[in-house]
């Protein structure tokens, strides 16, 4: 039996980049690319996600998305590994049923003492009165709740409803330019149509791969958050190729997905705070060296902006007040490096309507 072709570290990186479209900017379609990333990390409102399309799309403008919501045509929920994200509103109706499993362990393993001899079900279904009646904020809503259990948190009671029903936030939370609170209604009822009853793993998987592949099952759960997700790959192995990587890992790939020759030029961008790409995989290291996953994710959960050189982390970046853009290195960058650096941020500051200077530090011991 011949053994599958070995992938290494930059082969894994230029082909998620080339999928994520970050070697090559598309047209300004957000929807489309919405779709076809799965979703973006949404639980810091609103930017992280508008700065995602920003660094993948040409002549995006923030109402390219913020028109989305407010049309209901996107949506922000809980979702991957239990996290708010922004997502089409057909795939909220096939993810969230979905990805039940998840906002269940996560409902048991952070709640589990404190909702423990309630009846689950009928606090589901006074929430969706509740909410269905007009959209209501956690705290409300947890106020609501424990008007009638008066024994248990509010602030517990709130998010076993968050993960037992569909809630989505309602604008203008995530609109870009515009505050507002974290106020929560169901996806049925914001979108006027019901959830899927019965969605099927296997698209799920196979979205996964055309984002994020090739990848291990375990790469897969990392993403999403939901196990057993094993056979249902190995059930569709025979459609798809098989790899490995320098470990020795199994890899599994969309036969007609790009696979770009590890020496594609990839060109320097900055990547959005929270940004899936270096969420999704067991084994980040093909974007994300590991002697520098300390210095862009906290302990707390943050993920920093970063600066992608030649396909991988090099640094990090932010927007401070007044308006500018500070870049961070990790290594002293290039000449030609820099200066792609800083026509990214110039980019950057110019789409969120700000006037100040990109600032590129010393790079950092």
């Amino acid at each position: 039996m011949t053994e599958p072709p070995v992938l290494g570290r930059r082969a894994l990186g230029r082909a998620l980049l080339a999928r994520q479209h970050l070697l090559a900017r598309t047209g300004p379609e957000p929807a489309a690319l919405l779709h076809h990333l799965g979703g973006l990390q949404a639980q810091a409102a609103p930017q992280p996600p508008y700065l995602g399309l920003l660094s993948r799309l040409d002549g995006f403008t923030p109402d390219g998305l913020s028109t989305l919501l407010e049309q209901r045509s996107a949506v922000r929920i809980a979702l991957h590994r239990g996290t708010i994200h922004l997502v089409t509103a057909e795939d909220c109706r096939t993810l969230r049923p979905l990805l039940q499993p998840v906002l269940d362990r996560a409902l048991r393993s952070t709640y589990g003492k404190r909702l423990a001899g309630l009846d689950l079900a009928a606090l589901a279904a006074e929430a969706r009165t509740l909410v269905e009646a007009e959209p209501r904020t956690f705290q409300q809503l947890g106020a609501l709740l424990a008007a009638g259990r008066p024994d248990h948190d509010p602030a517990a009671l709130a998010q076993a409803a968050r993960c037992l029903l569909p809630l989505v936030q309602v604008p203008p939370r995530g609109l870009w330019g515009r505050t507002g609170p974290a106020a929560h209604t169901t996806a049925e009822a914001w979108l006027g149509r019901p959830l899927d009853p019965a969605p099927a793993p296997e698209p799920l998987v196979l979205r996964y791969l055309a984002a994020f592949g090739p990848a291990s099952a375990a790469d897969l759960r990392t993403w999403c958050g939901l196990g057993g997700l094993g056979p249902v790959l190995r059930r569709l192995a025979p459609g798809l190729l098989t790899f490995r990587d320098e470990r020795g890992r199994v890899l599994y790939d969309l036969p007609q997905a790009p696979r770009p020759d590890p020496d594609t030029p990839a060109p320097v961008r900055l990547i959005a705070p929270f940004d899936n790409l270096l969420l999704s995989h067991a084994d980040r290291d093909r974007v994300l060296p590991e002697e520098y996953r300390v210095r862009v994710m906290t302990v707390n959960g943050l993920v920093a902006g970063t600066l992608l050189v030649d396909g991988l982390v090099a640094g990090t970046w932010r927007l401070t007040d007044p308006a500018a853009l500070v870049v961070q290195p990790f290594v002293r960058l290039a000449r030609a490096d820099r200066a792609a650096a800083e026509a990214e941020g110039r980019r950057v500051l110019a789409f969120a309507g700000g006037g100040g200077e990109v600032r590129i530090e010393e790079a950092a011991p």
